[in-house]
């Protein structure tokens, strides 16, 4: 006993390399991405009709969470070789050499099973496969399929991030209806304007790793102009839960002046200063100001429709 405090005293134990390892695993999570899909989640739980029980709405978004994570750490792992000649994800854990990739392909296989299985069994089955669905999408359809076939590859795989509203609802109601069908429809139609605004000031790195994003296939002066359609789509289809009776004016009004401001953002997309091919000659400021305010578009859009549900629930807007 002695001896082995002898020895505990002599090689005191590295606290901050076990935080650094930690880290690494809990990056292949994309927590960042997780946050988000994690919020319109639980307002999807929120504003669905009935109750469930507080502590099993919890583990619902807990598995919702899980779920994304899985997704993203199985992700990682098949797109390491690509995320190696990219400057924005080289360090990443599977490329840097700091995680071997087989075990994080198994990481990522746990969770998503345990969080398929207990979203089934905390809530009904229909939440569970509509979870599995979700996971599924985003590795095969959209990571292992369209991402390094086709420019289409966020139009499509934009299904995947659209998903946790409908899976909150569902674990709720057990089924579908036309609301969180509206707030798929409104995440899938903002993926593409979101990620495209991103893929203009990173373009050289989607170059270098062959994948056939827009800006790479058509051109950074077609890309702006698809990023305006699409927020000329979005914007009434904001707009659609109050105009539908689903939602009352405090949304219709939030949902107005975001749909306004995102609009704002991608005209100056398309009107930045730009050589003849539709490069940037301000350092792409337009597109890294559009990126930041759809991540703002959507949180907003979501919490407003939660406050929107809270202030009729409480009778203050009758």
């Amino acid at each position: 006993m002695s001896d082995l405090m002898r020895r505990g005293a002599a090689a005191p134990l590295d606290v901050s390399a076990d935080w650094s390892e930690l880290r690494d695993w809990i990056s292949l999570l994309k927590p960042r991405v997780m946050t988000l899909v994690v919020f319109t989640g639980l307002v999807g739980m929120l504003v669905a009709p009935g109750n469930i029980h507080p502590t099993l709405g919890a583990v619902a978004i807990l598995c919702i969470a899980v779920g994304a994570g899985a997704a993203g750490c199985i992700n990682m792992w098949y797109d390491r070789d690509i995320d190696a000649v990219m400057r924005r994800t080289a360090r990443r854990p599977i490329p840097a050499g700091r995680v071997e990739p087989g075990a994080a392909l198994a990481f990522g296989i746990v969770l998503a099973v345990m969080s398929v299985l207990l979203m089934g069994l905390a809530t009904n089955a229909a939440a569970g496969a509509w979870l599995a669905g979700s996971i599924l999408f985003y590795v095969l359809v959209y990571t292992m399929w369209l991402k390094r076939r086709t420019p289409q590859n966020i139009v499509i795989g934009g299904a995947a991030g659209a998903f946790p509203p409908v899976i909150g609802w569902v674990a709720v109601t057990g089924g579908v209806d036309v609301l969180p069908l509206l707030l798929f429809a409104i995440v899938f139609v903002w993926t593409p304007p979101h990620f495209w605004s991103l893929s203009l000031w990173a373009h050289d790195d989607y170059q270098r790793a062959g994948v056939p994003m827009l800006p790479v296939t058509a051109g950074a002066r077609e890309t702006r102009r698809q990023i305006m359609a699409y927020t000329l789509l979005l914007a009434p289809l904001g707009l659609a839960p109050t105009l539908l009776g689903l939602a009352g004016w405090v949304y219709g009004a939030y949902a107005l002046s975001l749909g306004a401001g995102f609009l704002l953002h991608a005209w100056r997309v398309l009107g930045e200063r730009q050589d003849a091919a539709g490069v940037s000659l301000e350092g792409d400021r337009a597109a890294r100001g559009a990126f930041r305010f759809s991540l703002m578009h959507l949180a907003g859009l979501f919490a407003a429709l939660a406050l929107d549900h809270w202030l009729h629930l409480a009778g203050v807007l009758g």
